[in-house]
């Protein structure tokens, strides 16, 4: 039914179109202020490595990438999900082909809508390329602006406002366009017929009796701090100020190994002479190894000095490596991670309760996810049979996840007790992981050792 918004320019939008623009425009008010739409900029520079703290001294991490790439693949890993119509779940399952890396992206900016092109297509459309304009009391998006532009030659610029608007008693879309002469401003409504493509579009359809939106609306689990609207809030935004320290840490441990490189200094006295060169200058040769190594200095060493004197200062990595990991280990917390996902391992010094309660926390944040994810499919599928005239098809929807996160710490377990029961852990390493206690206490606590039973 409709082309969608393939030639989309978010930037004419989001920075030379203001929210006030936007509701003249429209003669409403809409869901998403100029506080949000700061916010969405920031966190889609920080998820493409473009963080404002970025310069040549400190390199991001990526870490952003990271949280929401491990956050998509354990929500995804073991998602089994159909529709009982053959016909309905073959243009669903090809829809849901591309999840991943969409659901990557609507959990870095907050939200996104996977939005049916007529019959058996579909576009996933992040939060920095629609205007939210109401939300019902759930938080379920029930209108919604996509905006497509055109710049047909110079100094000329075509807009279509493409508004979706749910209410009880139906679905109502429309579509407007615009002209201006500038990419600043909206400009006057034309015909839509001004544009070939957009010729063919109805400048209004309503369709009675739709129950739900016609697109598939997901948005992450967190409160909305930001503005106190639905819009969607990033899975990283509570571990801002933590991944800008990280990034600069990381950055003084790239310095400490650039700044501490082994050199020579070495006396000019101690170089090799070569042939005289035109204009009578001498060029000097180093003795052959690493051109990095030597750096050439007028020294002057005296009857008892060396002619060569080696910079080769201690590093100081240990300390900042340890520093690091704590920040990691700080970000973990915030965005629910479990300790080790983003830290090293080895660095992670937690009981096995603190260890336990982190992957509960783990585990709450993905089952949250989990649950807005199969409202935006189920809501997707119904969109896709509106599309293709099935809503009375009495097909069935099942969207149905795995607890992987805790059944990997049953299997782990399972394994120490192999471990122990080999010899190759100890009870007391046993006791100290999985009960919690201190080496201390675990001792008090093993069992004598004639009566030990093996677990």
């Amino acid at each position: 039914m409709l082309d969608g918004i393939k030639n989309f320019v978010k930037w004419l939008i989001r920075k030379m179109f203001p929210i006030k623009t936007i509701k003249e425009t429209i003669k409403e008010d809409v869901a998403l202020t100029d506080t949000m739409i700061e916010r969405i900029e920031l966190w889609a520079n920080m998820n493409q490595g473009n963080a404002p703290w970025v310069d040549d001294y400190v390199s991001s991490l990526r870490l952003e990438q990271g949280i929401c790439r491990e956050f998509a693949n354990i929500c995804l890993n073991e998602m089994e999900t159909s529709v009982s119509n053959d016909k309905l779940d073959e243009i669903y399952q090809d829809a849901i082909r591309d999840l991943n890396e969409n659901l990557q992206s609507g959990l870095a900016l907050g939200s996104f809508i996977i939005k049916p092109l007529g019959k058996n297509k579909v576009e996933y459309v992040t939060a920095d390329r629609f205007i939210p304009v109401e939300f019902d009391s759930r938080g379920r998006l029930i209108d919604v602006i996509f905006i497509e532009t055109r710049k047909e030659k110079a100094n000329s610029y075509y807009y279509r406002f493409e508004r979706h608007k749910l209410d009880e008693t139906g679905l109502l879309i429309t579509n407007k366009a615009y002209h201006s002469a500038s990419n600043t401003t909206i400009g006057k409504q034309v015909p839509l017929s001004t544009i070939d493509e957009w010729a063919n579009l109805p400048e209004e359809i309503y369709y009675p009796g739709v129950e739900k939106p016609d697109f598939g609306y997901y948005r992450n689990p967190i409160k909305n701090d930001i503005d106190g609207s639905f819009c969607g809030v990033s899975i990283f935004d509570s571990a801002i100020d933590l991944i800008k320290k990280t990034d600069k840490q990381f950055g003084r441990l790239e310095w400490e190994f650039e700044s501490g490189e082994r050199v020579i200094h070495v006396d000019i006295a101690a170089m090799q002479p070569q042939a005289t060169i035109d204009g009578g200058r001498t060029a000097w040769k180093m003795p052959e190894l690493n051109k990095r190594l030597y750096k050439g200095l007028n020294l002057q060493p005296g009857a008892n000095e060396e002619l060569y004197k080696e910079y080769s200062p201690e590093f100081r990595d240990e300390n900042i490596i340890n520093g690091l990991n704590a920040m990691l280990r700080r970000i973990e917390f915030n965005v629910s991670l479990s300790y080790g996902d983003l830290s090293d391992a080895q660095y992670v010094e937690k009981t096995a309760t603190e260890l336990s309660i982190a992957k509960k926390r783990k585990y709450n944040m993905v089952t949250a996810i989990q649950k807005n994810l199969k409202d935006c499919l189920e809501d997707l599928v119904y969109a896709l049979a509106f599309y293709n005239a099935l809503t009375k098809s009495g097909y069935d929807f099942v969207c149905i996840f795995n607890d992987s996160i805790l059944v990997d710490e049953e299997k782990e377990r399972e394994q120490d007790r192999k471990d122990v029961a080999m010899g190759v852990m100890s009870h007391l390493e046993y006791r100290m992981k999985w009960f919690g206690e201190d080496e201390e206490t675990a001792k008090k606590n093993l069992p004598q050792q004639a009566d030990m039973v093996q677990e």
